[in-house]
This record gives C-alpha cells, sequence and structure tokens, in this order.
C-alpha cells in the first residue's frame, strides 16, 4: 500500500538528506543538478520501497485515528466506512463482499477496533449476516489505553424491530448489543430484544430514528468514537441530518452495472455536503481514501 496524499503532516516527502543522499557541495552547476536529480530519485525509491510492502495494523491504526478529543466534554466524531466500484455499486447481489479486498477487510477491521460503537442499519444486518465484533488481541492495549471496552458495541438502527433475536449479534456478544429506536416502537418487540439481551435506546419521538438523537444518546453513554457501515438507506439519513463528520470511502476497480444501490440513499439534499480529501492511499488499484468534513 502506498500514500497518494499525505495522513498527516509527518509522511511528506522525506528529504535527500533523510533518504541516504551525499551531503556537500558540487563545483560546477552540472554537477549540482545531477546530485539533486540522484537524491530525488533515491527518495523516491526509498520512498515508495517502504510504502509498498504491506502495513501493519499498528500503522494504519494510526493513519485511521479519530481526532483527539479538546478540552471539555467530548465531542462525538461519527464516520463512515463504504466500497464503492467505479460505476458506483455499494454491493454486487445484495452484498458488500464481492466489491472488496482483503485490504479493504484489513482497514475494514482497523476501523472496527478504534470505535466505541458500530452503527448499522437492521436491513444490512439482515442481508450481511452481521455477527458481534471479536475480540483483537492486536488492539487490546490500544483499546484499553483509550479507556474502550475489549470490542466496541453494535448498535441497530431500526423502526420496527424486526430482527432474529436468537442469532449471535444478541445470543454472544462480548458486550450487548444496542438497539436504536423510536418511542413509537411496539412494546411487544422492545419486550423481546430486552428478554434476548440486547439494550434498547430511544432515539426519536416517533416510530423511527432520528439521526442527530441517535449521535447524542451514544455520546451520553460515553460512545464518542462513532462508526457506521451503513446500509446506503442509513447513511443517507446521517447525511441529510448533517451528522456526518467523516467518509471512509474505498474505491474498487471494478465494474458491475446492473441497478445496485449506491453508497447513500434516500432523499437528495437540498445543498451537496463539501468534504475535503484527508488522506488517500492505492494499493493493486484500490483506493482507500479518508475525507472530513469541511
Amino acid at each position: 500500500m502506498r500514500r497518494l496524499f499525505p495522513v498527516t503532516d509527518q509522511t511528506a516527502a522525506e528529504s535527500p538528506d533523510e533518504a541516504g543522499g551525499a551531503v556537500g557541495s558540487p563545483a560546477t552547476a552540472e554537477e549540482r543538478e545531477a546530485l539533486e536529480a540522484r537524491d530525488t530519485r533515491e527518495a523516491r525509491e526509498a520512498h515508495e520501497a517502504r510504502d509498498s510492502r504491506e502495513w501493519s495494523l499498528d500503522e494504519i491504526a494510526d493513519a485511521y485515528a479519530y481526532p483527539d478529543p479538546g478540552p471539555g466534554e467530548p465531542t462525538p466524531w461519527l464516520r463512515a466506512n463504504m466500497v464503492s466500484t467505479l460505476d458506483g455499486a455499494a454491493q454486487h447481489e445484495g452484498r458488500s463482499q464481492p466489491i472488496s479486498n482483503a485490504t479493504d477487510m484489513r482497514i475494514f477491521g482497523t476501523l472496527r477496533a478504534l470505535a466505541d460503537v458500530v452503527l448499522v442499519g437492521a436491513e444490512t444486518v439482515r442481508q450481511e449476516g452481521y455477527r458481534p465484533a471479536r475480540v483483537r488481541a492486536e488492539f487490546a492495549g490500544r483499546r484499553e489505553a483509550a479507556g474502550q471496552a475489549p470490542v466496541p458495541a453494535i448498535a441497530i438502527v431500526t423502526a420496527s424491530l424486526d430482527l432474529d433475536f436468537s442469532l449471535p449479534l444478541f445470543t454472544a456478544p462480548v458486550v450487548p448489543t444496542l438497539i436504536l429506536t423510536g418511542a413509537g416502537a411496539a412494546p411487544d418487540r422492545i419486550a423481546a430484544a430486552e428478554k434476548a439481551g440486547a439494550r434498547v435506546l430511544l432515539a426519536g419521538d416517533g416510530a423511527g430514528v432520528e439521526p442527530a438523537r441517535a449521535v447524542q444518546v451514544l455520546a451520553g453513554l460515553g460512545h464518542t468514537r462513532l462508526l457506521t457501515e451503513g446500509g446506503p438507506r442509513l447513511l443517507g439519513q446521517l447525511v441529510a441530518a448533517e451528522v456526518l463528520d467523516e467518509l471512509c470511502l474505498t474505491v474498487s476497480p471494478l465494474l458491475t452495472a446492473g441497478d445496485a444501490q449506491r453508497i447513500t440513499g434516500g432523499p437528495s439534499v437540498a445543498v451537496p455536503r463539501r468534504f475535503t480529501l484527508v488522506s488517500l492511499l492505492e494499493e493493486d488499484g484500490f483506493l482507500y481514501g479518508r475525507y472530513g468534513r469541511a
């Protein structure tokens, strides 16, 4: 994996001296130009050699670290992680896995390991066969130092609570699964969820969930490092409510045609939201972009 755009100021290109270039004052302009060309080439080759190897999980975690909290009460930061083909498909045959790759899945796992909670729509839970987050020994020290639970909680956004409570997401999570719903949700479904061990949180006055309320409810539990993995309808709602702070987007070098969903769905916003490029990585034609709210 190589950097196409700096992840931080520290990832700027090395100077010739840092790359092992010669130090001194050539006698002529021609010699100086030759030396500068050689040093530039060697610096570029050293930089490419370093970034062409497989990155460690710690390096990926550093590249995708949440912003440092400012003074006072921690502010929730909601990022999304999605994958899309060149022609805009977020899925193939109903699932995202066929358009992903091994590195995308390593980033996927790392983003989960950095989060306090993973926010996901009920339809995505049903289609993708969601399972509870698993303990990752590689991130145990990082999570403990950040004051986090061993794994992020999965928080399902649903109005109907039409979920299979016999799934491992409810029967075998490391931390209880959260369900975000509205005050108008059916009491029998709430009771069934709680009987299955889930914690039900009200984040709306009607049947559905209000995105801004959902963020605040999770923050009230101390969950400020928020990650959503969609699906497209949920992500569209978060965009429309202007609560999305960051988008981590993998662009897969595939063309699928068809009528697959985009990474966001639902009504369009009145004015397009502007995001800025924070970092861009590449491997085997896949682009791994990180965009922040402008």
